[in-house]
């Protein structure tokens, strides 16, 4: 669109542009610049425009939009593509179907709006326009599928540091892929991978922040929050994105996609699950212990009132004390 391009020259050219210099690079007329320029300032851009000099933009608006986050981002890989959606249904499933048609390695789908999101089990997470940070990256790592097991966990230690780094908040992990505030969900993450029989195709990880919500419906009011909430104030939602796609590229290189010992050293200490009395289901019975450590492959263990040990990978686990 003419207005993306318009709003690319604007970001990099720091100061005045004349309208002749922008119609000339775009190809289109000084009234046709004119009337893009007033479409950009509809939308929350604030540009000056002063005679025989042209225009500048003075500010962005706060909701995610691709000429800001590019400007903010401080990533080589992750990010380098990245679309900016007005509305989604969800943009795990709208960037596993650019990463079915080929999509390059680090792509990054995020959305102002998502109407039919995705949680864990199956779970539907959806937020009202501008009130959260939602958003998709894809990976095309050289990997089997039994190696992937160190993608959510990385990445919610990276969420973590991240949300603790830009709001100052001590947020904490809930194993497996939720980031929470004292006891209520601020973050969480779903992770879906393609792949054939011994490699990976591509992994798709979906995450939704919480951030400008006042009020949350009555059903999760008991255990959602959000920034907002937190701290009362409000963010940018471009540098608070750009800062989560730094901290996540950051622990997937120096980690090498794995759960190193630095790495699984920092999670546990972030983690609120490790220490607290927890219950999950294994065939029809319901189980109950004390979660004490976290694995090297991301799996959660459990002490059993006889000592004994056991390990949970997958499905529900409720903390004692959490939601």
């Amino acid at each position: 669109m003419k207005t993306d391009k318009l709003l690319e020259l604007l970001t990099e050219k720091k100061e005045y542009i004349s309208g002749q210099a922008i119609a000339e690079q775009l190809g289109i007329s000084r009234q046709a610049v004119w009337k893009f320029v007033n479409a950009l300032r509809d939308e929350g851009y604030e540009i000056s425009s002063v005679p025989r000099k042209g225009y500048r933009l003075e500010s962005s608006p706060k909701h995610l939009n691709s000429a800001s986050l590019k400007s903010l981002l401080q990533t080589n890989v992750i990010g380098k593509n990245i679309i900016v959606l007005e509305t989604v249904g969800s943009t795990n499933e709208y960037l596993k179907t650019l990463g079915a048609e080929g999509c390059e390695n680090g792509t990054v789908v995020a959305a102002r709006e998502q109407v039919s999101g995705k949680g864990r089990l199956g779970r539907q997470w959806t937020a009202k326009r501008d009130d959260s940070v939602m958003f998709s990256f894809l990976l095309r790592p050289k990997i089997a599928p039994s190696e992937v097991s160190a993608i959510t966990p990385l990445a919610g230690l990276a969420v973590c540091k991240a949300l603790r780094e830009f709001s100052g908040i001590d947020c904490k992990i809930k194993w497996p892929n939720d980031i929470i505030i004292g006891r209520k969900k601020l973050a969480g993450i779903l992770t879906e991978m393609s792949a054939e029989f011994d490699a990976v195709e591509y992994i798709v990880s979906g995450i939704g922040i919480n951030v400008d919500q006042a009020v949350f419906p009555e059903s999760i009011a008991f255990k959602a929050t959000s920034l907002l909430l937190e701290t009362g104030r409000h963010y940018d939602k471009n540098k608070l994105l750009a800062c989560v796609l730094k901290h996540i590229e950051d622990e997937f290189i120096s980690n090498n996609l794995e759960l190193s010992y630095t790495a699984l050293s920092e999670y546990s200490e972030l983690c609120a699950t490790i220490g607290r009395n927890v219950t999950f289901i294994r065939g029809s019975r319901r189980i109950s212990g004390m979660a004490v450590s976290v694995s090297d492959r991301g799996e959660l263990k459990i002490m059993l009132s006889d000592g004994t040990i056991c390990t949970v990978n997958s499905g529900e686990v409720t903390i004692q004390g959490i939601y």
